[in-house]
């Protein structure tokens, strides 16, 4: 059985779904694996390390994916490498079914099985296959050092005979994954952190960080059965707003991370509350690809309001492809590993498997 992956459009993505190390895993399983040349060399992982491990190298794209049963990339290929899947292939990613349906519906009327693991279910027995975890948590600390980059004061409270320095203030907004990886990272590097979610949920988590929870008075539990948040109802939006804008007056960089899968991100700082925000002050949003969850948010982009600077990007992740690539190879390995069948040694698309079944799309 092959596994295969090819290039990425490394303009815009710079991860890959298979390290030297996993390929290893692969092929002690009894797969062999195929990756087209130049994969990884401009992460320093030139092919030899590939070759070393037993991998097979071509520039051929239809010589990779032709005789594959499983191909794994980072999202869902180029249209023209798409044409060269073909029936009953598995294609395994993040496919972002929402903005690719069409794409997904002409592969799924060819027969080939799409899995997007970003609709893994949040079961324990999925935890090790769990791409938006391991990811988030790198973004969450990325978008820390990044915002800090921008911010022209010290971070930590500096006493010395010339006078005192005050800690930075820092607010987290959204207290999934990235956003605790924020709280825990800022708070290393001294600063005073507050965090807030629609999640009551998360107050234990961000104090146990060290962070201050931030919530409105009477606030309900707003999560999904899968743990993600839901949409706050108008009457509860009203509240959070007001608690934000009188926050948002005394805090020096704020990280937004609040998202809703399936959905365009809630714009949860307006700009008014920016205006009022103090000169010097730095937002980095990283929902920005999803909308931004502020009213001003510009993707790729550092953009400067009242002397506030506010960030987004497309993918922090690009800014560390290597630890990046390494966590995503282990969890797709793990998601191939729980689709093959050791005994037979054959795919098997078990749909009374939850994994499966939810991350198969249909």
């Amino acid at each position: 059985m092959i596994i295969a992956s090819a290039s990425e459009n490394k303009n815009i993505e710079k991860r890959v779904a298979i390290t030297p190390e996993i390929a290893k895993k692969y092929i002690s399983l009894g797969f062999k694996v195929k990756i087209q040349k130049n994969y990884a060399s401009h992460l320093g992982i030139i092919d030899d390390l590939y070759i070393e491990q037993g991998v097979e190298i071509d520039q051929n794209i239809s010589n990779v994916y032709g005789s594959a049963e499983i191909i794994v990339q980072l999202s869902l290929p180029s249209n023209e490498n798409l044409s060269q899947l073909s029936e009953n292939q598995c294609l395994i990613g993040v496919l972002d079914p929402y903005t690719n349906k069409d794409k997904i519906n002409a592969l799924i009327n060819k027969k080939v099985n799409n899995f997007s693991l970003e609709l893994l279910p949040r079961i324990t027995r999925a935890q090790s296959m769990d791409i938006l975890s391991s990811q988030a948590n790198l973004a969450g600390y990325k978008a820390v050092i990044e915002s800090f980059s921008q911010f022209e004061r010290a971070i930590p409270m500096m006493m010395t005979a010339a006078g005192t320095i005050p800690a930075a203030k820092v607010l987290v907004v959204g207290a999934g994954v990235a956003g605790l990886q924020a709280i825990a990272t800022a708070k290393r590097t001294g600063a005073i952190v507050f965090a807030t979610d629609v999640r009551s949920s998360s107050k234990e988590q961000v104090e146990s960080l060290g962070g201050k929870f931030l919530t409105v008075e009477g606030a309900e539990n707003l999560e999904t059965k899968g743990g993600y948040a839901k949409e706050a109802s108008d009457d509860f939006k009203k509240k959070q707003e007001e608690l934000l804008a009188e926050t948002l007056k005394k805090i020096d960089i704020v990280i937004c991370t609040a998202l809703i899968p399936g959905k365009k991100a809630p714009v949860i700082i307006k700009e008014e509350m920016i205006q009022n925000m103090s000169s010097g002050s730095v937002i980095y949003d990283l929902a920005a690809v999803q909308g931004g969850n502020t009213a001003l948010t510009e993707v790729d982009k550092v953009i400067e309001k009242n002397g506030v600077k506010i960030m987004g990007e497309t993918n922090i992740l690009n800014k560390l492809p290597t630890s990046a690539s390494n966590l995503y190879a282990k969890n797709i390995f793990n998601f191939v590993v729980n689709l093959y069948d050791k005994e037979s040694k054959k795919i098997n698309i078990n749909l009374e498997d939850e994994i499966i079944e939810k991350t198969l799309i249909k």
